[in-house]
């Protein structure tokens, strides 16, 4: 069975586009999914990226064009100015890494809950009750925000490290344990069509 080590920030509109289609391809070609939200502002200084208020207006101008049209193309609605952003992305990620060791619930789910929680819906993803509901929603017992916050602060350290060591510069990353590595929701074709053998 073929893994996925999927990286991603919290703070990426262009993880919110990926929607669920991670989850399609892997269940279409029986591959399972290890999520490791990470720090993407502390890896930019290691791995050769800058913050977006830092980048050349010329590639701010097209970040502006790029993901509204990626938006329309998807079908899917997307804020480009969201009432809280950029939002600490910690407290989400502890969640998230807290459900997947809990299991029981829709992880893929969660994830993207929260991503359009923020991109969409003009929610605060560091509020606890924002999270709480969250979990609820796709199975998963909402106290996870409390309980799950020691183990998650050091797993989300951690995967900092490996996302460092491993080779990922942004978000979405996704590693198969092939060793080929695709980057952001536009490459997700590619992984499906390497899954399949034909890449």
């Amino acid at each position: 069975m073929p893994h996925i080590d999927y990286y991603f920030s919290m703070l990426s509109p262009y993880t919110y586009l990926a929607g669920t289609r991670l989850e399609e391809i892997a269940q279409r070609n029986g591959a399972s999914i290890t999520y490791k939200p990470f720090d993407l502002m502390a890896a930019f200084p290691r791995t050769g990226g800058v913050p977006v208020g830092q980048r050349h207006p010329s590639r701010i101008d097209y970040r502006a064009q790029v993901l509204p049209r990626t938006a329309r193309k998807l079908g899917m609605p997307l804020n480009m100015k969201p009432a809280f952003w950029p939002v600490n992305a910690a407290p989400a990620s502890y969640a998230i890494i807290a459900a997947q060791s809990a299991g029981g619930g829709d992880l893929g789910g969660l994830v993207h809950g929260l991503l359009r929680a923020s991109w969409v819906e003009e929610q605060d993803i560091s509020d606890d009750a924002v999270i709480g509901a969250a979990l609820k929603t796709h199975g998963f017992d909402p106290s996870l925000t409390l309980t799950g916050m020691l183990a998650g602060a050091e797993a989300y350290a951690a995967n900092l490290e490996s996302a460092v060591s491993t080779g990922v510069f942004g978000s979405p990353f996704y590693v198969v344990d092939s060793g080929q590595k695709f980057w952001g929701q536009d490459s997700l074709d590619d992984l499906d069509q390497h899954l399949q053998g034909n890449l």
